[in-house]
């Protein structure tokens, strides 16, 4: 689209700490069809996880710099998704800064090793509040202002908005084990079994829900002799790259994706 025939909306994408990442990929794709891209990062999560391989601190403006020369309006904010009172918050910000939420995009995850004999209540409990409970309340806030908007929209005569998108990022835990990330598997589980159950419940407002699991992705984490492994047994002879996720993701975030809903891609 040229920036004449941008789609009037938001698109809030959260997890977009580095440039190199999938949820960057994400911004960009989307600020090629959306007049505004809100993006959200985490910088404390990298250094916590250990996964320091970008270690630039400028590269969410970096990025906003990036998506504004896309020719869309683009704003961020860095945000604790653990801090159950952050979802309200953020969505004030973005309509203050940059208008309501048509898309949103939960790609923000919390991950760290643990097998059986590491697994800990704190471990759990830090896992489950970003990535389940933090996805879920940035869906509650979502899903609540979209109706509200819908309602002004028909007490004043206007056009109605014709629909909204919600993507949630996972990583199939439905096809296969995963061990070594308990706390992360449990609740990408859960974030699947949610995703379906959404979808069916907020269709009649004209809300798409589904989940994009983009397998094993190279965002600068993966050793020269795991990729070579990966490659060797991939059927297409390569891992994945942050752009396919982020083309998916663009097309469910369209128009033309309104047929699609409660699935998990």
């Amino acid at each position: 689209m040229t920036s004449t025939s941008k789609a009037q909306g938001v698109a809030l994408v959260t997890g977009a700490s580095r440039k190199a990442g999938i949820g960057a990929a994400i911004a960009r794709a989307l600020a090629r069809d959306w007049d505004a891209v809100f993006i959200t990062y985490y910088r404390p999560y990298d250094h916590e996880s250990g996964l320091v391989y970008s270690p630039n601190p400028d590269d969410p403006q970096e990025l906003l710099a990036e998506l504004r020369g896309l020719g869309c309006r683009a704003e961020g904010l860095e945000v604790d998704l653990s801090d159950p009172a952050a979802p309200a918050r953020l969505f004030n910000t973005v309509e203050h800064t940059l208008g309501p939420v048509q898309v949103l995009v939960n790609n923000a995850t919390y991950s760290m090793q643990g097998g059986i004999d590491a697994l800990t209540a704190g471990q759990l409990d830090r896992t489950y509040a970003v990535n389940l409970r933090g996805m879920a309340l940035m869906c509650v806030e979502f899903v609540r202002r979209y109706r509200e908007a819908l309602v002004q929209q028909t007490d004043a005569a206007c056009p109605a908005t014709t629909f909204g998108r919600i993507v949630n990022l996972t990583s199939g835990q439905s096809l296969g084990p995963m061990p070594g990330e308990l706390a992360y598997v449990a609740t990408k589980g859960a974030v699947e079994a949610f995703t379906l159950s959404l979808s069916a419940e907020v269709a009649s407002l004209g809300i798409t829900v589904n989940a994009v699991d983009p397998g094993v992705t190279d965002t600068g984490w993966i050793s020269a002799d795991l990729k070579a492994k990966w490659e060797s047994q991939a059927p297409l002879g390569r891992v994945g790259m942050p752009d396919d996720a982020a083309r998916l993701i663009r097309f469910l975030a369209s128009a033309d994706a309104g047929w699609v809903t409660g699935q998990v891609i």
